[in-house]
Order: C-alpha cells, then structure tokens, then sequence
C-alpha cells in the first residue's frame, strides 16, 4: 500500500485533459472539488498519521464533453512553516511537532509556552464549503481557508475565533435552501464552561457590502448545549438537520482537556487525549429550531463512536436518525501510517465494522405511557424507544445495512425523507474498496467495483430534469495500486449503478476525503 499512502504526491497546477472512455451526459458541467492529505513526509522528518498529511486540494473539471484534472497544496501557513524548514515544525492532530535541537534555551522555553493552550493548524485537509459565492477548504480546527475553485489557488486564512467562540469546528455543515451554512463548533472552557455552540453564516450579505464579501461578519449564533461534562467535551464529526430540529449525538469519545493543554509536555500527541469510555451513555440532542432550546425528554442509547450522520427527518410525530457507527474507537488507530505499511492486511483488520443504524425519537408521546413501553409507532421500522422509571428514553435501532461508509445522498433530500444511500464499502480494512448504493426501504444494494481499485466517497449529482429520489450520476476518484492502471475519475449513472464514462489522468492522484461539485451556474466568473 505504499502506493497509496507511503509518498508524497506531485502537485499539478496546470490544468491536465483527461482522457474520457465512454460518454458524459451534455448537461454535466462544472467542477468536482476534492481534498485530502497530500504530503506526509518534510524533509527527514514524517508524519505519524495518514489524517495528518498536508491538504493538497484536486478537481475535475467539466466542459462541453471534455474534463480537465488540476491539483496544488493549499498554501497554508503550516505548509508554508514547513517547507520553509524543511521539516515538520507545525503540530497536528496525530504528530506533535518540536523545536529544533538547534534553537537556544530561550527559544525552545517560549515553544513550550506557546502550547499550554494550543495555537492549532490551518491545514485545512478534510472538505470544503460553501459560502456564499466563497469557498473554502476546512478541517475540524478554528481555521478555515478561502481557495479559487477554478485555480486552486490558496486565498485568505480565516478564524472562526474572530465571529464565534470555537475552539473546534465539523468539517460537514448543513446548507438550508436558501444557503445559508449552519454548523456546530466545540467551545473549550469559556468563561467556565465548556458548550457546544450551534451557529448560522447568511448566503447573503447586504448590498453595500458584497465587495467585502463579508459573510462571516454576519455570523449569528443560533444556541449553545452545555457539555456533560466541563473538562471532557464530546468529540464529534458531524451532526444532522431535519425541517424543525437540529440533531446533536453526545457520544462517550472525548477530549481530555487538561491533557490536552499538558500533551507538549508529555512528548504525546492531541491524539491520545481521546478516549472512548463504553460504560458511558451516547445523549441524542435535538434542539427546536423554533425555541432554539434542546428537548425536554433526555433521550440515550448505549455507548458507540460515530463520525458520519447519513440523514434524518420527520415523520408522523418522530424523529428519523440514520447514522454509521462502530461499537469502539479503533479506526482513527488503523490509520497510523506504521499500520499502513507491506504488513497492511494483517495490520488493518477491521476489529469493528461501521454499522448503519436507525434510531427513532418519539416526539410529543403520551406522558402516562407505561413504564418499559415502546414509544414508537411507526410500523416501517424495527427501531424501539424504551420509556424508563425516571422518564428517560432509551433507543435501540435499526441496523439498515452494515460496511458502508463516507454516506452521501441527493442533497435535495436533506432533511426529508429519503430512500437510497451512496456510500463506499468495507470489509476486512478500514480503506475501501468498492462504491455501494443502498436502498434502505428494501435494503437491496447495488455494487461497483474493480480490481487494484479504491474508491474515494461517491458524490451524486441530480439529473436537470429529475422526477426520481435517484436520476442523476455518481462521482467518484479511483486510486489504483496496479502501476499499469492509471487513476481516473468514475462516473456512474445513480440509478442502475452502470458505469457511464471514466476519466484517466496521468498523475499519481491522491486518495482523498470529501468534497463538493459545483455545478457551472453557481462557479463565479471572476475567479477564472
């Protein structure tokens, strides 16, 4: 596998035409935006894991029939820092970086310093999201960083710090229909507590100040859910939206903040100041959009790590949660790049396998209900939430299909009620290695996959003239580790899952992330 995750890969800012097998639909025009990890190794100096490597940033660009691949490193100040040195002297999650044995005394005390609360990365390597007529690669820190979608090139570092009291931030925000971005931080001991802290950038901003572009400015924070508790804040991926509620799962996977703020010290990373505690409760928040206040009802399941929310929605008085989830935390420890070496099968088998699973909330049940009751009422699932003594609800799901991670769905569908699910597969290995599609009414899956191939998370694109949940196609980037295959782009019809056309570049492409496409209407000229 050193293919894929051993080196670093070569930048190409220039555009490169990709050689097209099969046909692409007329109405396919715009850019597939993609990020992830690039560069794991600066100067003698390597990165401990895979989700460490500094962000190269990749598209695909579509026009009148042809597609167009480009790639550059997002010019952050970590990169910067780095290269400069000629090795890795900005921290990140998995690698804790030190001063040089080179500096003096003094130097090396103020380095020390400078960690107690840690100044985190703008190695922006996780999404990318859309604001406004802007764009920006982001990660799970404080920062964010403005990109060109039609260059790639790296435009201004942006703290969420100066608009909203988060030390933390997802990296997978909602946009509602007018497109506005809503999205949920983690604010780490601030003014004696630690809340997770729900908030709203505006799709527009007044008139007068559009050539500011000052979306940011306008930030409003819709409501803040205080942590269980003050110095062990939940860690947390994602989180889900349907019409009326904002969905936050606590799970027992938390940040230890005291050693957190002591890790420099220790010679550990930020990485190890998590722990997954499994005789703990998950708390599901759900926070009316209206009173911006979390429900009455505490509402629990056991204890499980989740990263991906697929979806959720309403429907006749309760609340439709699907999630993947695995029963322990050991997948962020598969991806140390000591595990990713020629022992890789052996060092990789997955000990716990993602889940997707369906939890049911009860809204507005009768008070009076029995002890020990079933409080759900939908016949279209097996999912049961249990009234307790104390007036808790306890949930066990629904397991809807197992193997599948990095969901995705037709976006249109956000929040209502949805059928299909596109989503990559695993099995023995946390890296995968086939596209499904699932259909989580009939729970019947459809399959693509090809050898020496690994595909990158499916990304659907709806049909223009759409009258089905599923007309549209499936973007997906596909490493190989065949030296004779090169990688190329996927493009499968959403529907029947038959493969459509691929695009063949002639690069060692990266495996990436996530990421959006931008349909043509929505690209601005003036950034080409």
């Amino acid at each position: 596998m050193d293919v894929i995750f051993g080196r670093n890969k070569e930048e190409h800012p220039e555009p490169i035409k990709a050689e097209v097998k099969g046909e692409l639909p007329s109405w396919l025009q715009g850019i597939l935006l993609r990020n992830g990890p690039g560069m794991h190794t600066v100067g003698e100096t390597h990165y401990n894991h895979w989700f460490d490597g500094l962000a190269l940033v990749h598209s695909f660009t579509f026009k009148n029939g042809e597609v167009y691949y480009r790639s550059k490193y997002l010019r952050s100040d970590t990169y910067n820092c780095n290269i400069e040195a000629n090795r890795i002297v900005v921290s990140e999650f998995g690698t804790m970086a030190y001063p040089d044995p080179c500096k003096n005394l003094f130097a090396k005390a103020f380095c020390y310093l400078s960690h107690t609360i840690p100044e985190f990365t703008d190695n922006c390597l996780i999404n990318i999201m859309k604001t406004g007529e802007d764009y920006y690669a982001t990660s799970e820190t404080n920062f964010i960083r403005k990109i060109n979608p039609h260059t790639l090139e790296t435009l201004e570092k942006v703290d969420y710090t100066k608009y909203v009291a988060v030390n933390l931030a997802t990296s997978h925000p909602h946009y509602d229909s007018a497109g506005n971005v809503l999205n949920m931080g983690t604010s780490i001991v601030d003014k004696g507590k630690t809340k997770y802290v729900i908030f709203k950038i505006p799709s527009s901003v007044p008139e007068k100040e559009k050539k500011k572009k000052s979306y940011l400015k306008h930030l409003e924070v819709l409501c803040s859910i205080p942590s269980q508790s003050l110095l062990h804040p939940s860690y947390y991926h994602s989180f889900g939206v349907t019409e009326n509620y904002i969905i936050f799962v606590e799970q027992p996977f938390k940040l230890d903040i005291l050693k957190l703020a002591t890790a420099y010290f220790r010679g550990v990373n930020w990485a190890s100041c998590l722990s997954f505690h499994k005789e703990d409760k998950t708390w599901i928040h759900l926070i009316d959009k209206k009173t911006k206040k979390d429900i009455s009802t505490k509402i629990y399941t056991d204890a499980m790590v989740l990263f991906h929310h697929v979806n959720a929605y309403e429907e006749d008085g309760h609340v439709v949660i699907d999630v993947i989830s695995y029963p322990d935390n050991s997948l962020y420890q598969m991806f140390y790049l000591k595990n990713l070496n020629e022992d890789f099968t052996e060092n990789t088998k997955l000990t716990s396998i993602p889940v997707c699973k369906r939890f049911v909330v009860p809204l507005g049940f009768d008070k009076d209900a029995e002890v020990g009751s079933n409080l759900v009422k939908l016949l279209s699932t097996t999912a049961t939430a249990l009234k307790e003594k104390d007036g808790n609800v306890y949930c066990q799901p629904e397991t809807l299909c197992e193997g599948i991670e990095l969901p995705r769905i037709n976006y249109d569908y956000n929040g209502k009620k949805y059928r299909y699910i596109y989503a990559t597969e695993v099995r023995w290995s946390p890296v995968p290695t086939k596209i499904a599609k699932v259909d989580v009414l009939t729970k019947k899956k459809l399959i693509w996959e090809e050898e020496h191939c690994w595909p990158a998370e499916p990304v659907f694109v709806p049909s223009p003239d759409l009258k089905e949940e599923d007309d549209g196609l499936i973007l997906s980037s596909i490493v190989t580790s065949d030296p004779r295959k090169a990688p190329f782009l996927l493009i499968l019809d959403a529907k029947t899952f038959t493969e459509m056309a691929r695009a063949s570049v002639n690069v060692d492409m990266h495996l990436d992330l996530h990421g959006v496409f931008i349909p043509e209407k929505d690209l601005n000229a003036e950034h080409e």
